[in-house]
């Protein structure tokens, strides 16, 4: 028997027992999962889009974060300009002015001598086996060379030519742009993000972006240095033996210093092969040579001048830029030591409860003070 009660729904009555049946909350429950599965669809949803569009701006990201981390290693001698009166902005366009004036001289002295060699490696090459793997490879170099601009045309940016020149010309400005933008509005944008956050955890998040940015810094710094210093030096060795091409060979040794592990075994086939061409003293002694520099880098200057600029081991920092290579492109692996650099300290802030105010600060030419502020 069933009996029908409007307020409460219908009741079954079996036994002398009633059961009830509400109807109400089956379909409350029905609204409630159809409403989470439409959040979850919609957050999934947000979070392609997201990565999609972050993938899209890849580019502009990577500019983005090249300028942030050469604002870092600009910073401690902008700093160093203030404390003895000159303004930040005149202090950011003496560093940008004598980073013009060296590229220049690149341009007008060294990039000439590196045709000349080029040109000399093509005829012998020609002579000897026509248009081999050697052959093509320096093609290619000769004509990447032939496209860079001249000092006046680096000094008259109207001259530049071509698409490609103005694009990359855009690139160059955007960077350098950002990165002078960042030196003086860093410090607020730390004070606008940690006002978003609990004030227990503000201090943490402060150091913990300065000790980031003091990394950055280093990093720049200890490898412009490295590539410098290890590049004039062989090239200078590479002349006194007689290497052929000892200029074009003593700045890929200097370049190849970006990649740990590798890039000086890489160096010493390279400049063994170069010296092969002539005879095998000499590719013996260029090979010498460039073990010296390695044997006086290791134990001297990366220890003293380069140690702990980012905490990272070679076998992560080699993962590191061959992940990015392969997924993003070459270009991206300018950026590559940064990124491992800024997550492994994230890592160790986060998950390993390291106190980024007690942490030791990179020191390469000039002393971080951040953390002392």
């Amino acid at each position: 028997m069933i009996a029908i009660d409007t307020a409460s729904g219908p009741v079954l009555e079996v036994g002398g027992s009633e059961l009830s049946y509400q109807p109400g909350n089956g379909s409350s429950d029905g609204r409630s999962a159809a409403r989470r599965a439409l959040i979850v669809t919609g957050v999934a949803v947000a979070v392609v889009v997201f990565a999609l569009a972050l993938w899209k701006l890849k580019v502009v990201i990577a500019l983005l974060f090249m300028a942030v981390t050469i604002a870092a290693a600009m910073r401690p001698s902008v700093d160093w300009l203030t404390a003895r009166r000159v303004p930040r902005s005149i202090g950011v366009l003496l560093h940008y002015l004598l980073l013009i004036g060296l590229l220049a001289l690149f341009l007008s002295f060294v990039v000439p001598q590196l045709i000349t060699q080029v040109e000399n490696a093509l005829a012998a090459t020609k002579g000897h086996h026509g248009s081999g793997v050697k052959g093509q490879i320096l093609n290619a170099i000769q004509k990447r060379l032939q496209h860079l601009p001249s000092a006046d045309k680096l000094l008259h940016p109207a001259l530049s030519i071509g698409q490609t020149a103005f694009e990359i010309l855009i690139a160059i400005v955007f960077t350098f742009a950002s990165a002078a933008y960042w030196l003086f509005e860093r410090d607020q944008a730390i004070d606008l993000i940690t006002s978003l956050i609990p004030r227990p955890k503000r201090k943490k998040v402060r150091d913990t972006w300065y000790l980031i940015d003091m990394k950055l810094g280093a990093f720049v710094r200890g490898q412009l240095l490295l590539i410098a210093l290890v590049a004039s030096v062989a090239s200078f060795g590479f002349w006194l033996v007689g290497e052929p091409y000892f200029l074009l060979v003593g700045i890929a040794v200097g370049l190849l210093e970006i990649v740990p592990v590798v890039g000086p075994l890489v160096a010493v086939v390279l400049a063994a092969g170069a010296g092969l061409t002539d005879s095998w003293h000499i590719a013996a002694y260029a090979a010498g040579i460039l073990v010296a520099i390695r044997l006086i880098e290791d134990y001297l200057i990366t220890p003293r001048v380069l140690g702990g600029a980012v905490g990272l081991s070679p076998l992560v920092v080699l993962v590191s830029v061959s992940a990015t290579g392969i997924l993003l492109g070459p270009f991206y692996v300018l950026i590559a030591i940064p990124i491992a650099s800024l997550l492994v300290t994230l890592i160790d802030v986060i998950l390993r409860d390291l106190d980024p105010a007690e942490a030791d600060t990179p020191t390469v030419l000039f002393p971080a003070k951040d953390s002392e502020t």
